[in-house]
C-alpha cells in the first residue's frame, strides 16, 4: 500500500468537495484529517463569509484564519491531510480585489509573503481540487455562485505556479468529479514524485 511522507494540502474554492475528499484519503492512507476553522474564525468575529467586506477587513479576517489553521497545522502529527491551505487564503483576500478596490499593497504583500512562507512550512504537497460537482447552499459557507468559484479556482491555479511555492503541485481534472477516481488520481500521482 501506498504511504505518503509528507503532509499534504487540498487547495481550491469553496463548495469544490475538499472537506470530503480529505477525510477519505485521511481514511484510505490512514493519516490524520487536519480540520481548520475558516467558518467558526468568521463567526466568532461576527462576520459572515458570504457578504462583502472591505479590503482592510478582509485582510484582518484573513490574518486571523491564518493564525488558526496554523495552530491547527503545528499541533497536528505528521503526516496528514488537510482541507485548506494558505494558497487558498491569498486566492480568497485576492478575489475580493477590484479595479476600484482600495488596497494598502505593502499590507496585501506581507500577507502573500506570510501565506506562502507558511505553505513551504507545513505542506510538501498540495492537490488542486477544481470545480465540478453540483453545487449545493450550506448556512455559513462562502457565496454559492459559480463565476466567483471560478475566479478563484483560476487564482488558486496561478498561485501554485509561483516559485515561492516549493511544494510538489498535482491539478486535479475538472471533469474527475467522482470520489473515488480523485483519491486514484491524487494516490497515483504522489506515488510518482
Amino acid at each position: 500500500m501506498f504511504k505518503l511522507n509528507a503532509n499534504l494540502g487540498l487547495c481550491g474554492a469553496h463548495r469544490t468537495g475538499k472537506t470530503t475528499l480529505a477525510i477519505a484519503l485521511s481514511s484510505h492512507l490512514n493519516i490524520p484529517f487536519v480540520r481548520t476553522t475558516t467558518s467558526q474564525v468568521f463567526a466568532d468575529l461576527g462576520l459572515d463569509p458570504a457578504e462583502p467586506m472591505d479590503f482592510r477587513t478582509r485582510l484582518f479576517v484573513q490574518n486571523h484564519v491564518l493564525d488558526a489553521a496554523e495552530q491547527v497545522w503545528q499541533s497536528s502529527a505528521t503526516p496528514f491531510v488537510s482541507d485548506r491551505t494558505p494558497i487558498d487564503m491569498i486566492a480568497y483576500t485576492l478575489g475580493d480585489i477590484q479595479g476600484k478596490t482600495e488596497v494598502d499593497f505593502d499590507l496585501l504583500s506581507q500577507y502573500i509573503n506570510r501565506c506562502f512562507t507558511s505553505t513551504n512550512q507545513f505542506f510538501q504537497n498540495l492537490a488542486i481540487i477544481q470545480p465540478g460537482i453540483p453545487l449545493v447552499y450550506e448556512e455559513g459557507k462562502a457565496a454559492l455562485n459559480a463565476a466567483y468559484i471560478e475566479h478563484i479556482n483560476i487564482l488558486v491555479i496561478g498561485l501554485c505556479s509561483d516559485s515561492q511555492l516549493k511544494a510538489n503541485v498535482f491539478c486535479n481534472l475538472r471533469d474527475a468529479i467522482n470520489l473515488e477516481a480523485r483519491i486514484l488520481n491524487i494516490l497515483e500521482y504522489f506515488r510518482e514524485v
